[in-house]
């Protein structure tokens, strides 16, 4: 990755954009190169600002955090997103996750764990704060003594990639994957792809998600 990696912020509140950009400008990783109040305003600014990340914030006026990464999946789906949102909008965990977003990052991450997550959800991984992490894994426990459903293999992925999407499940980047598994990252990589191509998703969290609620593989 060449150079700092491009960031928009989408957040309806003027203080907490101006204090966001003024935590990120500190960061040496990161360079924040537009805001909006909207989704409506986000997609006008977006091609003048070309970010290669949104930050975007779940309540919004016009056109919410849900909705704006739902266009971006469709019309600019280089774009990853992460959602910033306080505790309290935990209902949007799976809707924000199915929608596309790469990360859902808590308002009150420090500076240098935010700066991390947009580099790391920029490289192709998948970011989600403690708290979060913790919903997720227990919604999906439940969802896994559900009915049963297709046993490993359904969706026509080899043995080796329901390995590789099961330690996507678990959270583990390409690398620790890779040592996981003894292979190099570029084959993990190409696990992914092949993994994403056959569900059918342009996202490894949606790709896992999809296979722990029907059952292919058990939640962490």
């Amino acid at each position: 990755m060449s150079g700092p990696v491009r960031v928009m912020i989408v957040e309806d509140q003027a203080l907490m954009r101006e204090g966001l950009r003024t935590l990120l400008d500190l960061e040496e990783g990161v360079e924040v190169v537009g805001e909006a109040a909207d989704g409506v305003e986000a997609l006008e600014r977006l091609p003048g600002a070309r970010p290669e990340v949104v930050l975007v914030d779940v309540r919004m006026p016009r056109m919410d955090g849900i909705q704006l990464i739902e266009r971006l999946g469709r019309e600019h789906p280089e774009v990853a997103a992460i959602i910033l949102t306080t505790f309290d909008d935990d209902e949007y965990v799976f809707r924000g996750l199915r929608a596309g977003a790469r990360g859902y990052i808590l308002k009150d991450t420090p500076s240098e764990e935010l700066a991390a997550a947009i580099e790391k959800v920029h490289r192709g991984e998948a970011v989600l704060d403690g708290p979060i992490t913790l919903k997720v894994i227990s919604e999906l426990g439940r969802l896994s003594k559900g009915p049963a459903g297709p046993q490993p293999g359904s969706g026509g992925l080899s043995e080796r990639e329901m390995e590789v999407l099961r330690l996507v499940a678990s959270g583990a980047s390409n690398r620790e994957i890779a040592r996981a598994l003894y292979i190099t990252e570029g084959t993990v990589k190409n696990h992914i792809s092949s993994i994403l191509r056959k569900l059918g998703f342009r996202d490894r969290t949606q790709a896992a998600l999809y296979a722990l609620e029907r059952g292919w593989i058990e939640a962490p």
